[in-house]
């Protein structure tokens, strides 16, 4: 009886402790302190504004499948929505201040990012490769998704840094092409700033331009993962601001379908004019997230709506937004590219914009826009959208030349051994080169593309650690007479086909070493070889030679030309930050 009694006094404390439970927590909450600037910063990159509101009386709701269907209804007009994007892109651009790099910052330990191995290419001796080759790239990712990492105050992994996509994030001056060539080619070469020992070759690929009003009728389907992973602000949130920049680019001639996926896909909207802007935007902005994953369902149903309104007089594309992580149905990297190959050949192209953090799928996604005819970008924030989507929105969806591929024969008379800088995921076979069955890469419209070649002149006795042949038994490679007669250092050649086009063109073009030394080298030069000594230094290559941070500035400083746009400046500003960053290791 008298253990009956403490069990009911125990029983009765608990429920009045209960009872005072929401009390305490109220008081709790209104003594925290309010947080400062001081305060450690979350993993997760700054909340970009809400999407900007779209008037719906052009769509009605019920038409929207319920599962893809967002609860509350948004109204207001196109002016309305114009001042609304306006405001966003002023208050999303990326700032490297506001972080302090004595704060602690750790990886959530639910990440699940995903990037591939990326192992540097190494010097080859000219003897015996004299051929390098490889297909263009004119992706841009991996620049906007290291400047999220430095935004939130952490330095990348080595292999989320992809030189090539570093250095084509910028525009040079590179001269427009002639006749009806579809691009020009530009080369320079001058010393290296991280090795006083090596020359530095630069080869610079610009597309022709094509004003927004001459471009061709597009066949535009959007692909919207609208899964719950999606469900955080700087994804499914500033996807819809960032389709609604490209929305207001759209004109009558244009046509817009859109494709959601979550546990299943859906057509949200039909085939609609690009004129027809609040019935598209309507369609968008009222999608929420939710659900599992069926990207590969998606894609599919994305490309047969696309082969099903196909304009053979314009540009046929889909355009992929997700974070990558597909989960039911086709989701392996191998089921997905096989699909997307099967598809390329229809003369349908892909872009694939990436979005968010924690679980983004870098590796997947590159894969997919790499072999699906494509590009890939990375969206950080509103700004970037706007690059991708409106400033840059010739070469995002107008391809003017595919299956580009370059390679360089090295003049061994001149050059002792060569290593490209990036590209390692770009590799070809010397014969794939004349092969035109091989895939390569797309060049948009305006698109410029450039290659750095980091060379050991003949004579010099470099630093680095060559690789070693044994002498062969059953022939001897000789150098011709004429080799050593000529100023040539190197032989740029270059393929592409039209865009509907089966058989290659090649291009030509000798390159002569000027003598040029890096203080008088062209501010592109410069600047490049900046961006490539920052990935260098990120990488912690082997091959970074005497590289640093501080050179890294100078050469960026001097070379920061008009920079109307501000990208160069921002790259200083990351520069700056990532040197704390790393001081703090």
């Amino acid at each position: 009886m008298k253990i009956k009694n403490v069990k009911f006094c125990q029983f009765n404390q608990i429920k009045l402790l209960l009872g005072l439970f929401p009390l305490l927590m109220l008081i709790a909450c209104g003594s925290q302190p309010e947080r400062t600037e001081e305060a450690v910063i979350s993993s997760a990159p700054p909340a970009p504004p809400p999407p900007p509101p779209a008037t719906l009386n052009t769509t009605p709701q019920s038409s929207i499948p319920s599962q893809f269907r967002e609860g509350a209804t948004r109204g207001g007009g196109t002016r309305g929505r114009q001042k609304s994007a306006d405001m966003a892109l002023t208050q999303t651009a990326p700032s490297f201040s506001q972080f302090e790099t004595d704060s602690t910052v750790e990886l959530e330990s639910s990440n699940t990012e995903e990037y591939n191995l990326i192992n540097d290419n190494p010097f080859k001796i000219v003897k015996n490769n004299p051929l390098s080759t490889f297909s263009i790239d004119v992706d841009t990712a991996s620049y906007s998704n290291l400047r999220r990492f430095i935004t939130e105050g952490r330095l990348p992994p080595k292999d989320a840094v992809r030189i090539e996509e570093l250095i084509n994030y910028f525009t040079y001056d590179y001269p427009q092409p002639e006749a009806n060539i579809p691009f020009s080619i530009t080369t320079e070469i001058s010393d290296s700033p991280w090795n006083s020992q090596h020359q530095l070759v630069h080869v610079g690929i610009q597309g022709k331009d094509i004003v927004t009003e001459n471009l061709p009728p597009s066949n535009l389907v959007f692909l919207l993962d609208v899964s719950g992973s999606m469900n955080t602000p700087n994804k499914l949130p500033l996807i819809k601001s960032a389709f609604q920049l490209l929305v207001d680019e759209l004109t009558e001639k244009d046509t817009v379908s859109i494709v959601v996926y979550a546990g299943a896909a859906g057509v949200v909207l039909p085939p609609t004019k690009g004129s027809e802007k609040d019935k598209i935007l309507a369609a968008i902005n009222n999608l929420e997230a939710g659900g599992s994953t069926a990207g590969g369902e998606g894609i599919k149903l994305a490309y047969d709506l696309a082969k099903r309104f196909y304009q053979s007089s314009g540009n046929n594309r889909v355009i992929l937004a997700t974070d990558g992580d597909f989960n039911v149905g086709v989701s392996s990297d191998a089921e997905l590219v096989r699909m997307i190959e099967n598809y390329r050949d229809e003369g349908i192209f892909l872009t694939v914009l990436g979005f968010g953090t924690g679980n983004f799928k870098d590796a997947k996604m590159e894969q997919l826009a790499n072999k699906g005819n494509g590009n890939y970008a990375y969206i950080d924030n509103l700004l970037e959208a706007k690059k991708v989507l409106v400033t840059e929105m010739g070469g995002t969806l107008l391809t003017i030349a595919k299956d580009v591929k370059i390679q360089v024969e090295f003049n061994p008379a001149k050059v002792q051994a060569y290593r490209l800088i990036g590209y390692e995921n770009r590799l070809l076979r010397s014969q794939d080169f004349n092969d035109d069955t091989k895939d390569a890469g797309e060049l948009g419209a305006g698109h410029s593309v450039t290659a750095l070649y980091e060379v050991i002149p003949v004579g010099v006795e470099s630093n680095v650690n060559l690789p070693e042949v044994d002498e062969l038994r059953y022939q001897d490679n000789q150098v011709e007479d004429a080799a050593y007669n000529s100023d040539e250092l190197m032989l740029v050649k270059l393929r592409y086909k039209e865009p509907k086009g089966t058989t290659s063109e090649l291009i030509k073009q000798p390159v002569v070493d000027r003598g040029v030394s890096l203080d008088d080298a062209s501010n592109d030069f410069k600047f490049a070889a900046a961006v490539a000594e920052y990935g260098m230094i990120l990488r912690d290559s082997e091959y970074k030679g005497d590289a640093s941070f501080n050179e890294v500035l100078k050469l960026a400083n001097e070379s920061k030309g008009l920079d109307l746009e501000g990208y160069r400046s921002e790259f200083i500003n990351m520069v700056e930050s990532s040197q704390k960053l790393m001081e703090k290791k």
